[in-house]
This record gives structure tokens, C-alpha cells and sequence, in this order.
């Protein structure tokens, strides 16, 4: 063991001091990113509308290309989607990490190109285990295998050369073929569409492995480990993997989750390391395990920018560059990329904790939003859906707020909704299955998590008595004005004083 963690922490010195770099120099690192990623895509469409060659500063970039939404490029990104390329970036782009939906999407297709996958998303599968390594440096993670949870991925039916699926699939899909010796189980499983078979083969495959390190979202891991211990008839996950002693998680907070996991892994010797790889480009990694803060990593082919959160609705909303960010100060994150992105909303919220180094936490979405599962329900399809619900069954809300109820060992998660009806649906259970149905049909990583209850239980509508939102509103001193109930929150301290109050 002594050998090969030697030998891995000769291989990762030069990477950690490439880190060190960044850490010290991080403002010189990301106006360089700006000019090599300007550079490169000065032959595109974009970069002849926008004239990226004539572009002589950071106040040349910011003056001429606007922030963009999703809804902003959607038309463009069909186009790579029908074949067309050279639009964003020039490289070959055939895949798309596909996400929740938008405003006018049920789903998103964010391009890939060959620079993102090899620049962004798998350098920061390497620094993970160089950051690891130095934090551990006599783990034994490298004598077992890694689990990681991905999703499934699929031929994009508009054009037979290109490729969409979840992130997680794609970056299985495009590992050099030497990775499957060091994870399990094989690709063939890993990317299975039907959830339940692949819960089934995963647990076949992983039962007699040495699996050392597991990777992906919290709430599903949760539902596979249970799954585990329920066929092998263990007490805890560590009676099947003694070696286990990692989890990379991110994608949803682990902080509901946390109790559960160190229940079924109680050995004081399990390791948690956060990061925050999205669809759109990885870009944090938690680099020291008493700090729940993530190192901003800086020299992934990304240029950041940071617009107050308090002007994100703006109509002409100013972004500042990292050297100009406040600590503990919200911002909405714009990012430029090697994937073609450029000053792309990608809807987070960050707050920084450190600026030496730079590191941040998230702290939402720049809209309401309840994503406690991965669902990523935003306010858009929670008001399509009781829109829906109240036209089929004849019913008028008059206010509303929806809650997570979070997973425990005797229950699945599930959606709570608090409502008060100006009139009431003769049949609150037929509301409810619309409601979830329509919820379904237009947000699909919500249909995902729902799909044979696997993940989401059916949510629980509650009936509101007359007038306590009001009430409610009024005990804020919040009447009138602009004041609103919120709609959709992350976690249930609105929704209990609400309930305790509906008593």
C-alpha cells in the first residue's frame, strides 16, 4: 500500500501545485482563461457577431455580449442538436447533458464539447483524488473499486450523430476504457434505463466487491444502500464494504441526509468531500473536511462572473469579476466556457466565505425552487400544475406554499402542499393526482424521481383554513405591497409554523 500511495503522490505533486497556483495567483489565472477561451472561438458564429478578434478588455467583453438565459440560445442549441456546428465553439459538439426544464422546456440540453469533458468535468474527477490523497495520505481507496450512481443516456432522436443523457452518463460514456477496472459496476449496468433493474444489477454486481469510495447524489445512493442492506440482511453498509471510506456527493444539500448516512455507515473512519459539478461545467471541490466550503476552481476553461442577487432581476443587471465579490454576500453565478457558454445564468446562488483562496457555498437558486431530491422544481411548473389542477377539477386556490418531507429510515421523500382554496375540489385525492401528473409532464427530473415511487412518494396536499396565509402575512407586518407567501421553499420551516398556526 505504502508503494502505490507513494507513487500516486509523486504523480499528483505537480497537479497540486498547479492548485497552489491558482490559489495565489487566481485573478491573473481567469483573465488568462478569458483571453485563451476568446481566442479559440473567434472563428465561430458567436465570435464573429460579437467580434470577439477586436475585443481589447474585460470592458470590451462585458459591453458586448449580453447575459443569457437558457431561453436566450434555445434556438441555437436545436440547431447544434439538428448536426449544425462552429455556433458557440469550434470543436465537434455530439453530446448534450440533458437537466430540468425552464420556463418554455420541459427539459434542457446543455452542449459538451471534447474541451469540457477533458478540461472541466474529468480534471475534476482527478483533483478529487489529489485532494484526497494529500488530505489521506495513507487511504487505501486505491486498492478497491469506486460505485458511482450515474444516470442512463440515449441517442438523440432529432440527429443519429449526436447524444443526450444525464451528465453522469455521458462522462461514463466517454471514460478511457482502463476506468472500468477501477469501478463497478460495468458500464452496461451503470447506464440501464429501467431504474429498478438497475437497482437490482447494481446490488448483484457490488455485493462481493472491494468498494472503497462511492460518488454521486445523496438521495439516491440512499435509496441504493438501503437497497443493499435490505438483500444482503446486513445492520450497516460497512459489514458488506469494510474498506469503504469515501463519499463524493453533490447535486442536492446533503445536510437532510447526513444523519441517515452516518447511520447506516457508522465507521468513524467514513470520509464526505463535497463538490459542485453541473451540467453546465464543474467548479468546486471541498478541499478540507472541517470546512463545508468549496474551493472555486479556477483553471477548468471557465470565466466567472458574479451578478448581486438583489439586481438579478434587473433589466440590465451589472456583473462583477471575482476580484470584485464580497464575502458572505449572495450573488447569481454568470459563467463563460470551453463548452461554448457564454455569460450563461446558470440560475445558482453562491455566497464566498474566503477570498484566500476563493472558496463559496451554495445557497439556492436565483428563483424559488424545491430540489431536496434532484427534482429541481422551480416556480414555473409548480404554477403550470395547479393551474392544470384546478381547471380538471373545477377548484380556485387562493394561496399556496410546497415543502420537502425529507427521507427517514420509515419513509421515502415526498412533496407537501399547503393550500387554501377560494374553491375547494370535490375530490382531494383527484386533485392531488393531477397535480403530481401535471408536475410530471412538465418537469422531468421530477418525473424521474417519481417514477414507481422509487425516490418521491405521491405528494401530500394539505387543506389551509380561511384566511391563514393572510394571517400569516399579517403577523410579519408583510400586508400589502409586494409582499408574497412563498411558494416553493427547500426546506419546511415555513411550512411548519404555517401548519402549526392551520391547527
Amino acid at each position: 500500500m505504502a508503494f502505490i500511495n507513494s507513487l500516486v503522490s509523486w504523480l499528483n505533486t505537480k497537479r497540486l501545485s498547479q492548485i497552489d497556483f491558482f490559489k495565489e495567483h487566481p485573478i491573473e489565472i481567469q483573465k488568462e482563461t478569458l483571453t485563451q477561451l476568446l481566442n479559440q472561438a473567434s472563428d465561430t458564429e458567436w465570435g464573429r457577431k460579437y467580434d470577439f478578434k477586436s475585443m481589447q478588455s474585460l470592458q470590451d467583453f462585458k459591453e458586448r455580449l449580453p447575459i443569457q438565459t437558457y431561453e436566450d440560445i434555445e434556438k441555437h442549441i436545436e440547431r447544434l442538436r439538428n448536426g449544425e456546428q462552429n455556433v458557440f465553439w469550434p470543436s465537434e459538439i455530439k453530446w448534450f447533458a440533458k437537466s430540468s426544464g425552464t420556463t418554455n422546456s420541459k427539459s434542457k440540453f446543455i452542449p459538451v464539447s471534447k474541451e469540457a469533458l477533458e478540461d472541466c468535468h474529468f480534471r475534476g474527477g482527478k483533483d478529487i483524488l489529489a485532494i484526497y490523497t494529500s488530505l489521506y495520505p495513507d487511504t487505501g481507496i486505491l486498492y478497491g473499486k469506486g460505485l458511482t450512481l450515474g444516470g442512463s443516456h440515449q441517442i438523440n432522436n432529432m440527429n443519429n450523430d449526436s447524444y443526450y443523457g444525464d451528465l453522469s452518463a455521458i462522462l461514463i460514456q466517454n471514460l478511457p476504457f482502463w476506468a472500468d477496472f477501477i469501478r463497478t459496476p460495468d458500464t452496461s449496468i451503470v447506464l440501464l434505463d429501467e431504474w429498478e433493474e438497475k437497482l437490482h444489477k447494481m446490488t448483484e454486481a457490488t455485493l462481493n466487491e472491494n468498494v472503497t469510495s462511492l460518488s454521486g447524489v445523496p438521495s439516491w445512493f440512499l435509496v441504493l444502500l438501503k437497497h443493499i442492506l435490505k438483500v444482503s440482511g446486513k445492520n450497516h453498509i460497512h459489514e458488506i464494504w469494510p474498506n469503504l471510506e469515501l463519499f463524493v456527493h453533490g447535486g442536492v444539500s446533503f445536510t437532510p441526509y447526513r444523519e441517515q448516512f452516518k447511520e447506516i455507515l457508522p465507521s468513524s473512519q467514513m470520509n464526505y468531500l463535497e463538490t459542485y459539478n453541473a451540467s453546465e461545467g464543474f467548479f468546486g471541490i471541498q478541499d478540507n473536511p472541517d470546512d463545508e466550503a468549496m474551493l472555486l476552481m479556477l483553471d477548468y476553461g471557465i470565466y466567472y462572473e458574479f451578478i448581486p442577487l438583489e439586481n438579478v432581476n434587473d433589466e440590465h443587471p451589472k456583473a462583477i469579476s471575482l476580484e470584485d465579490v464580497e464575502l458572505h454576500k449572495n450573488y447569481a453565478m454568470l459563467i463563460t466556457t470551453n463548452g461554448g457558454l457564454w455569460r450563461y445564468q446558470i440560475g445558482d446562488t453562491i455566497h464566498f466565505t474566503s477570498k484566500s483562496p476563493f472558496k463559496f457555498k451554495i445557497t439556492g437558486r436565483t428563483k424559488l425552487y424545491i430540489n431536496a431530491f434532484g427534482e429541481e422544481l422551480i416556480i414555473d411548473n409548480a404554477e403550470k400544475a395547479m393551474k392544470i389542477a384546478c381547471s380538471k377539477t373545477n377548484s380556485v386556490i387562493k394561496e399556496y406554499t410546497a415543502a420537502p418531507v425529507f427521507m427517514d429510515k420509515n419513509q421515502k421523500g415526498t412533496h407537501q402542499w399547503l393550500i387554501e382554496f377560494e374553491q375547494a375540489p370535490h375530490n382531494i385525492d383527484e386533485f392531488n393526482y393531477v397535480l403530481d401528473n401535471a408536475l410530471m409532464s412538465l418537469n422531468s427530473d421530477y418525473e424521474a424521481k417519481r417514477y414507481k415511487n422509487i425516490t418521491l412518494e405521491k405528494p401530500i396536499v394539505s387543506i389551509a383554513k380561511k384566511g391563514l396565509f393572510y394571517n400569516w402575512l399579517k403577523s410579519k407586518g408583510k400586508l400589502g405591497g409586494q409582499n408574497k407567501v412563498p411558494r416553493l421553499s427547500n426546506n419546511r420551516t415555513l411550512i411548519e409554523e404555517l401548519l402549526k398556526d392551520n391547527q
